[in-house]
């Protein structure tokens, strides 16, 4: 046993800075690019702030030496009007989604924050197939909705009213529909048909990855909530064309 301590610090000093981390936009941005970033300040929105992954993709387009333009979902169009060339990569809040999503020309990639927060912080391949369970909801069948932090839930908070009242319309089935709060993750995945989990922006990535591996493990599909408001809004195959094998991968578990 001498000498572990020494070992452990050695070893501590090999890893890389930031080993295991991954950048919200990943690598859809580059030095130079136009970015256009769509944050709707709603009563969900905290005052006289942004929200955490929006601060994230923010500093990470200045550390890239790139160039961002932030605006609301009514000015998405008019925005990229005004725009010399078009914007690299449009980036909006899930909740408005189908509204940017109407604004923005096919050619120009869109994504939504929480998609790419399941890039970053978990897989988003993995999630993109865990999708397709939604299209097979029957009656009765439990869903869990997964936060990772507590919050004081807001009126129309979006894990715990909005995402089970579009997932009730869209299916039109009689659906269970729990919330686990942090620790509360259930050990025991298997009463469930699927998890849907937040974007997970306050916990690491390997917290979201032992999360995604306890599903895959009991075989029980994991969704997060940008995937699965972009099926429910009907534009989920087109924010995956900036991701084609998390595409794919929702297009081949569509056919099982």
């Amino acid at each position: 046993g001498a000498g572990i301590d020494t070992v452990r610090e050695e070893l501590a000093r090999l890893v890389p800075e930031n080993y295991g981390d991954r950048l919200i936009t990943g690598d859809l941005v580059t030095e130079e690019d136009f970015v256009l970033l769509v944050m709707p300040q709603d009563i969900q929105a905290p005052k006289g702030r942004l929200i955490l992954p929006q601060v994230q993709a923010i500093r990470e387009l200045l550390d890239a030496h790139a160039k961002c333009l932030v605006v609301q979902q009514d000015r998405v169009a008019e925005s990229i009007a005004e725009l010399r060339h078009p914007p690299k990569l449009v980036m909006a809040d899930s909740q408005v989604i189908m509204d940017v999503a109407a604004q923005t020309p096919e050619d120009i990639p869109l994504t939504t924050f929480s998609i790419q927060m399941a890039y970053s912080k978990a897989d988003v391949i993995e999630m993109a197939r865990g999708t397709a369970a939604l299209a097979s909801l029957e009656d009765g069948d439990r869903v869990l909705i997964c936060e990772t932090c507590s919050h004081h839930p807001q009126k129309d908070d979006i894990g715990r009213i909005k995402i089970p009242r579009w997932l009730r319309q869209k299916t039109g089935k009689d659906l269970q529909i729990e919330v686990a709060v942090g620790k509360d993750f259930p050990v025991d995945l298997t009463p469930y048909k699927v998890l849907i989990q937040c974007g997970g922006c306050v916990v690491t990535r390997r917290h979201m990855l032992m999360r995604l591996r306890a599903a895959h493990a009991q075989n029980v599909p994991m969704t997060n909530y940008g995937l699965t408001i972009s099926y429910l809004q009907g534009v989920l195959e087109r924010v995956l064309l900036c991701h084609p094998e998390a595409l794919k991968a929702y297009r081949d578990a569509l056919t099982k």
